[in-house]
């Protein structure tokens, strides 16, 4: 089979505990040593393979690869951007889950589609990263890299927080809520797009802030240029009572006074499809708009 010289090294992420995915990886694996492609797995991989085939059983290092390829769902394709966010290196995802707005390959089309990938025959998007950079006292206490979004968000309480958001130092709304989303892009068909958050076209270089469940009806959701830097400050006395969540990870707990100062982190994640890739065709088949 011809051996492709645009990929020397793949990486494979998995989802850790899914028998399911044993099997896909296994063909992946045949796969890219049929095309003479050095293979690295991540520690789920090796868990699921028992020991790991004829691929290297050495630490998926992003570095290393000029493919990541991460097989589960949307979550699985995130933590594989988180582990190569510090790298050059394009990302595709095989679908083992459920929406699957960002990992689209199916796994009965894993060797067709494959394949034309690994002669140069795809699309590839660069979709943008946040950095999220918690303050207190005027002191970083905590720095977040988000793909989708970074929430702050109300925490072991029935009560609403309190939420002051600046863009660009101006004052945009003090507002009483269960909590707002900054998100990409990436993240508007995701946690944002459930709240009724709009959906933007990856393409944009575009922020959404979306509240969660506000008080008054009159706080919609705002979008803003992708170089804005939002600033949110909490307002609610009491202590423990709001968390900071990037890309579903939860981090630091949220203290009254503290400002969480977003903005976009410079990076990219270079997303790849299969040639023909159609954001609106995907859109219509996973929202089931007909």
């Amino acid at each position: 089979m011809f051996r492709p010289t645009i990929f020397r090294c793949v990486g494979l992420v998995a989802k850790p505990g899914d028998a399911r995915v044993a099997a896909t990886l296994g063909v992946l694996i045949d796969l890219l040593t049929r095309f003479g492609i050095e293979v690295r797995l991540d520690a789920h991989c090796i868990a699921l393979l028992e020991g790991g085939g004829s691929a290297s059983r050495a630490t998926l290092v992003g570095d290393d690869c000029d493919l990541v390829i991460a097989v589960g769902g949307d979550g699985t394709l995130l933590r594989a951007a988180h582990l190569i966010s510090s790298y050059d290196v394009r990302l595709l995802g095989v679908n083992m889950g459920q929406l699957g707005f960002l990992a689209d390959i199916a796994p009965e089309e894993v060797e067709e589609r494959l394949a034309a990938i690994l002669r140069g025959d795809f699309v590839e998007e660069k979709r943008l990263i946040l950095r999220a950079v918690l303050m207190r006292g005027g002191q970083p206490v905590e720095r977040r890299d988000a793909i989708n979004d970074v929430v702050i968000h109300k925490w072991g309480t029935a009560r609403l927080i309190t939420l002051d958001t600046y863009v660009d130092d101006d004052f945009v709304h003090s507002q009483r809520s269960d909590g707002i989303i900054v998100s990409t892009p990436t993240g508007s068909t995701a946690y944002a797009l459930s709240c009724g958050g709009p959906i933007v076209h990856p393409a944009l270089d575009a922020l959404v802030i979306v509240p969660l469940c506000p008080h008054s009806l009159s706080n919609r959701p705002i979008v803003v240029g992708g170089d804005s830097r939002i600033e949110i400050e909490v307002k609610t006395p009491e202590p423990d009572q709001a968390r900071l969540t990037c890309d579903g990870e939860i981090g630091e707990v949220v203290r009254p006074g503290d400002r969480v100062l977003i903005e976009n982190g410079q990076g990219r994640v270079r997303l790849v499809h299969p040639a023909g890739h159609d954001h609106f065709a995907a859109l219509r088949a996973k929202l089931q708009w007909g």
